[in-house]
């Protein structure tokens, strides 16, 4: 495993890390959670990726035990979480859900940091934007944050670029913490954001990437080519918004060529797909999910394949996905 800056910070990342969406809670218990953390953790992942929203809250409670029971040394490991959408979606406490203001954030902060069972969340993240909340609130709020010694880094998680870079600029106005990561859908079908729409920030301020979703909810494992199996993310209560975009045609034939270069190469076309995603020098960890073991040690062989994406096996995985991509 190799290990990247985040961004222009000193913090050090592995390439590929270890997410929670789905999964924790709804499909990985406790104990499953504490094996395909230490798994993950012997292969070198140190970055640990969750979210306040993800299983309402739940999926922080499954990851916090699991740390617990693992009993790792708080320095070596690396945990985040993610605030906007709240664990009162179905209230009526309007400043508990979908904002970014003042007291909202922070109080989530300690709220995660009771459910995970830790004094500080090394990673903490604005989910997505809020159009209703001035955006100099918001940085004076994380920052406050990383301040009181709650979090240690903050960033955002699918912002435009414009509103990053005002984030930014705010906090160097004021000599506040300003946000180092962005953490933005990142796959061979997704890619523009990130290709186009952040490239001054890189240099700008030195903006770095956690990247989600590099098998496309699923769709580049090949799973969907003939519908939705039974155990699989598409087919998990509340998540059948995605149905619609797995079953994609066109993409799913994409994918069937994919699989021709990821044979050449002597690798599965999801491990083609995550190694395609770590491949960009601009992406700090590459966030991989996973409900078993199995798929976990699968994700893993990813770091084999990434130095086989020569410029030419480059080039044929373009040829395939850059027409379909947006």
């Amino acid at each position: 495993m190799q290990y990247r800056r985040l961004g222009r910070s000193g913090l050090q990342v592995s390439q590929l890390s270890l997410g929670s969406w789905v999964t924790y809670h709804n499909q990985v218990d406790v104990a499953a959670a504490r094996e395909m953390l230490a798994v993950a953790m012997d292969a070198g992942i140190n970055f640990f990726d969750n979210a306040e929203a993800y299983a309402a809250g739940q999926s922080e409670v499954v990851m916090g035990q699991a740390f617990k029971a693992l009993k790792w040394p708080r320095l070596n490991y690396i945990v985040s979480t993610k605030f906007f959408w709240g664990l009162d979606r179905e209230g009526q406490s309007i400043n508990r859900k979908e904002t970014l203001n003042r007291k909202y954030l922070m109080q989530a902060i300690d709220g995660s940091r009771q459910r995970m069972g830790l004094d500080f969340i090394d990673l903490v993240y604005c989910h997505r934007p809020d159009p209703h909340t001035p955006i100099e609130e918001t940085v004076w709020a994380m920052s406050d944050m990383i301040t009181q010694g709650k979090a240690l880094y903050w960033g955002t998680s699918e912002w435009a670029a414009a509103d990053i870079r005002a984030a930014w600029d705010i906090a160097d106005r004021h000599h506040l913490h300003k946000p180092v990561m962005e953490q933005p859908q990142y796959h061979l079908f997704h890619r523009k954001r990130v290709e186009q729409e952040y490239a001054l920030l890189y240099e700008d301020i030195g903006l770095g990437l956690t990247t989600w979703s590099p098998l496309a909810s699923g769709l580049l494992t090949g799973k969907y080519r003939d519908g939705v199996p039974a155990d699989s993310r598409g087919s998990v209560q509340g998540m059948g918004f995605l149905v619609e975009r797995l079953t994609d045609s066109a993409k799913n034939a994409a994918v069937t060529q994919l699989e021709g270069v990821a044979r050449d190469l002597g690798c599965s076309v999801a491990q083609l797909a995550i190694a395609w995603a770590a491949h960009n020098p601009r992406v700090s960890s590459v966030i991989t999910g996973a409900s078993k073991i199995s798929q976990l040690r699968d994700n893993l062989g990813a770091v084999e394949v990434l130095p086989k994406l020569t410029p030419e096996v480059m080039a044929r995985i373009d040829a395939i996905s850059a027409p379909l991509a947006a």
